[in-house]
């Protein structure tokens, strides 16, 4: 089977802008809606938000997703109703399992806007009792590797407590690597196999890192590429889509003249 590599560019994104939130939206999501970018495969959300200091999202209530916030930039606070009150800042990964149900609220934290994506995925099961998770990886876990973040519940070295080190556990058939690349610098990845399928689904972002833009994107530029020659070049806000075989070696290499911060989810 050959792989194919399909762009999604920044300014094609669902876009809004609130004033105390700038978001972009990969895929159907809110007053954006699009039946060609509504999911892939268990990835339902991925947003890029910006919440301006004092203000954030109230509470408000999910069931049945696997919820988890990627901090970029600032500090995000972040309150539910099992209990928990968490400011996270850069590096934190946060993974909220919704399950039956909870409410939570997220706001900016301090006097410096949040950056940060806001991810969703589809368990493979229901009626599941609400969890939270939280994890930390620092920019040089990340550096010119792929740092794995998020795993699947039941993967090797994933640990089921509130905080620990390794990859937030998910219950989802996937799994989420975080890198930074410095220029100039090619790191490869190769597609997992899980028993049964040889087929992979796998989604590229690069983070908007350098600031907010909502045209044609700019910043850190890398370039992608798989076994059979397939290559696209993307640049901060982009992100793409890539379909194929378990096994299959992607290339990301970083062509700009800055690091690039990305973040891959491999999937069934």
């Amino acid at each position: 089977m050959v792989i194919s590599i399909v762009p999604r560019r920044s300014q094609e994104r669902g876009h809004a802008d609130h004033g105390w939130l700038k978001t972009f939206h990969t895929f159907a999501f809110a007053a954006y809606q699009d039946p060609e970018h509504d999911h892939f495969g268990c990835l339902r959300v991925i947003n890029e938000d910006r919440v301006a200091p004092h203000t954030g999202f109230g509470t408000h209530a999910h069931r049945e997703f696997e919820i988890f916030s990627y901090v970029v930039k600032g500090q995000l606070e972040h309150r539910d109703s099992m209990g928990n009150v968490e400011i996270l800042k850069r590096g934190d990964l946060q993974l909220t399992s919704a399950g039956t149900g909870i409410r939570h609220s997220e706001h900016s934290y301090g006097e410096e806007q949040v950056h940060f994506l806001q991810i969703w995925s589809i368990p493979t099961k229901s009626g599941l009792m609400p969890k939270y998770y939280t994890r930390h990886f620092s920019d040089e876990e990340k550096k010119d590797k792929w740092a794995n973040i998020v795993a699947p519940v039941d993967a090797e070295g994933v640990v089921l407590d509130r905080e620990a080190s390794g990859p937030a556990p998910v219950h989802s058939t996937l799994s989420l690597f975080a890198s930074i690349l410095s220029p100039s610098t090619t790191l490869p990845y190769t597609f997992q196999t899980t028993l049964g399928s040889t087929q992979r689904k796998g989604y590229i972002h690069v983070i908007q890192t350098s600031g907010y833009n909502e045209g044609s994107a700019t910043g850190a530029h890398v370039k992608v590429s798989v076994g059979d020659g397939s290559t696209v070049e993307l640049r901060e806000g982009d992100g793409a889509y890539i379909m194929g075989e378990a096994k299959k070696v992607l290339k990301v290499e970083n062509i700009g003249d800055r690091s690039a911060e990305v973040v891959l989810f491999d999937m069934e």
